[in-house]
């Protein structure tokens, strides 16, 4: 059991302290997820610890801490404790993007390219750095029963994702956000997404098994941490055929 400490009691003495207990509590826990002190890899302190921590009542605790699984920061996992919530938007493009039917498996993914670039004034102001800074560049196809599927162009900042220049190939996998928080200790918490329909030029033609000229359907990806940094840039180009869009609404 965690002991009460005067860590956790000066904490919530330094908050604004015209902001209610439950309040100041909230930004100090919030806090503590966006600095990545706490990860998905393992559950955060209990209820019962945190009150103790912070000499406040479980009842404000558990308060905040829903306040926190209602917007998406945490989660609680059943017999298992409560974790800082990891993104699950690797595979939201493929709601999309179909090859043989309705198969929602993972498309295999085959990094073409990896190479350390300077950031053009788009990369740069995207990922909120200088333009000219380093960035990794990773061009790779996601495939599916060895059907080409997408066509990606990724742009991370360094030397935030050294890690990720540095590993093996094989180290990455078919899913990049988990090789991020496992090599880099990179937590993607959300992302905004842009959806354009262009026409491809001859490198992507190719990659797709298209003509020059053909229409794509492009999607561009900002991912964020939790504290909102800049994370991944990803700009994805699939075939216009294969795409389709379904919403329900009520």
């Amino acid at each position: 059991m965690t002991t009460p400490s005067p860590l956790g009691r000066q904490a919530l003495e330094r908050a604004d302290a015209r902001l209610p207990l439950h309040a100041r509590l909230r930004e100090e826990l919030v806090g503590r997820i966006r600095s990545a002190e706490w990860t998905p890899l393992a559950p955060i302190p209990s209820e019962a610890e945190l009150a103790s921590y912070y000499e406040v009542s479980v009842g404000t605790v558990r308060r905040v801490l829903q306040e926190l699984v209602d917007e998406r920061m945490l989660e609680r996992r059943r017999g298992d404790g409560t974790y800082v919530r990891r993104a699950s938007m690797d595979r939201s493009l493929f709601r999309f993007f179909r090859h043989g039917g309705e198969d929602e498996s993972v498309p295999g993914s085959r990094i073409l390219l990896r190479e350390v670039r300077q950031a053009d004034a788009e990369v740069a102001a995207a990922l909120a750095v200088e333009v000219g800074s380093q960035v990794l560049h990773l061009s790779r196809l996601r495939t599916r029963a060895d059907e080409p599927l997408l066509a990606e162009e990724i742009w991370l900042p360094l030397p935030r994702f050294s890690a990720i220049a540095d590993a093996d190939l094989s180290e990455l996998g078919d899913l990049l956000y988990p090789a991020y928080e496992r090599l880099a200790g990179q937590i993607v918490g959300g992302a905004s997404e842009e959806l354009t329909v262009e026409r491809c030029d001859s490198a992507t033609a190719e990659l797709l098994e298209l003509d020059a000229g053909e229409p794509v359907v492009a999607i561009e990806r900002l991912a964020r941490s939790h504290d909102t940094t800049p994370l991944e840039l990803r700009l994805s180009r699939g075939r216009a055929d294969t795409f389709r869009y379904r919403v329900e609404l009520t």
